[in-house]
């Protein structure tokens, strides 16, 4: 069997500077992926997670046992946004946002073996049904390193957005995406380590006269 894979180790869209954004080209990535809507710190979330975990765990031990090919379950995800993203960088309205919680899966995983492996649970989390399999293209994005509380990190998203974003020539699409570095339940807040990423596209030439 070959030797286990950590995709956080391989992949350098997993890396980034604390406090420092960077542009960054990251590829194609397959994730099992769960929405929900309003304020992350709720039975809702807990119950989207509930339901991830359980699961990617299933994959990992499946390819591991019929593929010989076994790997580190990625860290937790999450894709946030607002009608008005004021929501986030200033507001912080929390009850306004939607999400999408995921875990990264390697590119070998097919949707027969997320479906294989959700009738394989043998007690099914409540929302495993609502769990899917989707390639998510992010491609040019600017990224970097949060250290502290979630609740901190409106400071460095305004600096991305409404700084460097612009300062480069570029522009935000798509949504916000976080990377969850460290287990809340066992790194006191201050403590926590978050990639905070934004994809991104070169803006506009404004037009000549």
């Amino acid at each position: 069997m070959a030797s286990k894979v950590d995709f956080k180790r391989e992949l350098a869209c997993y890396t980034a500077k604390r406090d420092s954004p960077q542009v960054v080209d990251v590829p194609d990535l397959q994730y099992l992926m769960i929405d929900g809507h309003g304020d992350p710190n709720t039975s809702v979330r807990d119950a989207a997670i509930s339901a991830l975990y359980p699961l990617a765990y299933a994959l990992k031990f499946a390819s591991r046992k019929e593929l010989g090919r076994d790997y580190v379950v990625m860290p937790l995800e999450g894709l946030w946004w607002a009608e008005d993203m004021r929501a986030f960088t200033a507001e912080r309205d929390k009850s306004r946002w939607d999400w999408t919680l995921m875990i990264m899966v390697p590119d070998w995983t097919t949707a027969e073996m997320v479906d294989a492996a959700r009738l394989a649970l043998r007690t099914p989390p409540e929302r495993v049904a609502d769990v899917r399999l989707e390639t998510l293209s992010e491609g040019r994005c600017v990224q970097a390193l949060h250290i502290g509380s979630y609740d901190d990190e409106a400071d460095l998203l305004r600096h991305i957005h409404e700084e460097v974003i612009p300062g480069q020539g570029l522009t935000l699409r798509g949504k916000h995406h976080e990377i969850y570095l460290s287990d809340p339940r066992r790194v006191e807040p201050a403590r926590l380590r978050t990639i905070l990423r934004q994809p991104v596209s070169r803006a506009p030439r404004p037009a000549r006269r």
